[in-house]
């Protein structure tokens, strides 16, 4: 029988259009031969001129390069230039060897973008934005290696030590025997955690979602539920912008006291933004207000914070 990720790959049209514009490269995970390799994905701007510094994507847990699917074309229309890895352990990409977490990923990481976009010798050679794991990642990377990127974006990040006390509660689903009794855990976990609005979980993204999540290797990492990426923050030197979907079920009632942790963590230098009517995986769910968010923090090098 043909698997669920070859049935369910076959209604994402929109993920090989898009890969099929994108150049595709791989990194090593370490200096020995059977380290593993990282794969990268990077497109250029429309018109192939960058505007800036190239910007790098981390997707979020039990995901891949696609997590950012929607905001791909609108940002190289803007004249960015795009490079997202499948981090270690996910997607396309190996596992490091030993590594559990996001810690292991930080040296692979920062070895990958000096191959992609040369040494740092003379300044940033990047922008850095993260969702959820990825925003943890990237800010435990922007502090162990300041001298890579001009700017850090997070995205519904976690890792900032802070309990709504109503923990979302994924249903699991791969002890279940039938393909619809999956689908049904599936589109109930979409729900719970990534998108706000239930009816925008269609078959384009349950098919991206389930696709994603049957390539998780790394069960057991749990950095997240700690408050590694608020002692990260105040390690980082470059400026840092937060955007949050309102509903994001991560923060549920803790909103204000999420703001309030990033300005103290980084010395009031926290650009935030919330974007209205959108959940957890807020680049997805609401696209177009997602882009304009981001478009406008990596404008504000050095802005301090937002005040809607």
């Amino acid at each position: 029988m043909e698997s669920n990720s070859s049935i369910q790959m076959e209604r994402i049209a929109e993920v090989e259009a898009v890969a099929a514009r994108a150049s595709r490269v791989l990194t090593p995970l370490g200096e020995g031969a059977g380290s593993g390799h990282m794969v990268w994905h990077g497109w250029l701007p429309a018109d192939g001129r960058a505007r800036g510094l190239p910007l790098i994507l981390l997707h979020g847990g039990s995901g891949s390069w696609t997590h950012w699917l929607r905001a791909i074309g609108p940002l190289t229309q803007a004249g960015h230039a795009l490079w997202l890895p499948d981090l270690p352990g996910f997607g396309d990409s190996d596992a490091v060897p030993g590594g559990t977490d996001a810690d292991s990923m930080l040296a692979p990481l920062a070895a990958g973008i000096r191959r992609l976009l040369g040494d740092s010798g003379s300044g940033p050679v990047c922008d850095l934005a993260g969702f959820s794991f990825g925003g943890m990642t990237a800010g435990m990377l922007a502090a162990q290696y300041p001298q890579l990127m001009r700017q850090l974006v997070l995205v519904g990040a976690p890792g900032m030590g802070l309990s709504t006390g109503q923990a979302v509660r994924l249903k699991g689903w791969r002890h279940l025997a039938t393909q619809e009794a999956q689908m049904q855990a599936h589109r109930y976990n979409l729900a719970a955690l990534m998108l706000h609005d239930a009816a925008l979980v269609d078959e384009a993204t349950l098919a991206l979602h389930v696709h994603n999540v049957a390539r998780d290797r790394l069960p057991r990492r749990r950095l997240s539920q700690t408050d590694i990426l608020a002692q990260a923050l105040t390690r980082v030197q470059c400026p840092v912008a937060a955007i949050y979907g309102e509903h994001d079920p991560l923060y549920t009632g803790q909103m204000q006291a999420l703001r309030q942790k990033l300005r103290l963590q980084t010395g009031g230098r926290a650009h935030w933004q919330e974007i209205p009517g959108a959940g957890h995986w807020v680049q997805h769910e609401k696209p177009e207000a997602f882009v304009a968010a981001l478009l406008a923090a990596l404008a504000r090098p050095g802005g301090q914070e937002h005040q809607p």
